[in-house]
């Protein structure tokens, strides 16, 4: 399964998207960050036809991947994807993250609309709504995108692909761990906490503690959010599977 995370729009929670839905929930999945190859002192770089040609490499040499692309290359990507014909056809879906913000909505019709001009099939696409509040419906909260949707019969939103605003995602920013990971640790925080000394000893575990009880908290909407994509009614996508 190959899957690249695309929008026009940043903010929309791509990377979310990339590390802590579908890579962990696809067996021996690859991400890349299009955005840090051949990046120089961890500056992010736009993507060349030189670069391009190694990520097509790159794609065709694993079985599974998900490819993070970065706001900032977009539109580059997209146009070397019509000078290489038939390069879309190397990622067997689309998933493009969107947020409430208007302009976010826009941004992801034009993404959708710039998809299907290169070639890319409607049933290779799927949507993610995210940072939705728990108390406002679907359909008013997206009301732009839905209606552009219901237009240009293209993409068929799945409404229960969706991800609910969660601090979670911020605090585990550069820490290097999934959140899979920081759920599965069984540290018992609060025994740590009573045997700390030093309050700010106290204070570090304390937010270790908070940050392993959000991330238990979002599992099951990520596991909810994953199989409504349905992923493996994809052209092929046999292999877009849960991981045991």
């Amino acid at each position: 399964m190959k899957l690249a995370v695309i929008n026009f729009s940043g903010n929309v929670g791509k990377t979310t998207v990339a590390r802590h839905l579908l890579a962990p929930r696809i067996p021996g999945c690859h991400v890349v960050a299009v955005e840090s190859i051949n990046a120089d002192d961890g500056q992010p770089v736009t993507i060349r036809g030189r670069q391009f040609a190694q990520l097509q490499e790159f794609l065709q040499s694993v079985d599974n991947v998900v490819v993070d692309i970065g706001a900032s290359n977009v539109e580059e990507l997209l146009k070397l994807m019509r000078r290489y014909r038939d390069s879309e056809e190397d990622f067997d879906g689309f998933i493009v993250p969107t947020v409430p913000a208007r302009k976010q909505q826009q941004d992801t019709a034009a993404t959708l609309a710039e998809l299907a001009r290169i070639g890319v099939a409607p049933e290779k696409l799927r949507l993610v709504f995210n940072q939705v509040d728990d108390e406002s419906p679907i359909d008013r909260t997206f009301e732009t995108l839905l209606a552009y949707c219901a237009s240009s019969g293209g993409v068929q939103p799945r409404p229960a692909a969706l991800l609910s605003f969660n601090e979670v995602y911020a605090l585990v920013r550069g820490t290097g761990q999934s959140l899979a990971e920081l759920a599965a640790d069984r540290t018992d925080y609060k025994a740590e906490i009573a045997r700390a000394g030093a309050q700010s000893d106290k204070l570090a575990l304390a937010h270790r503690l908070a940050i392993q009880r959000l991330a238990r908290g979002v599992i099951p909407e990520l596991d909810a959010c994953f199989a409504a994509l349905e992923l493996q009614r994809l052209p092929s996508g046999e292999q877009a599977m849960p991981a045991a």
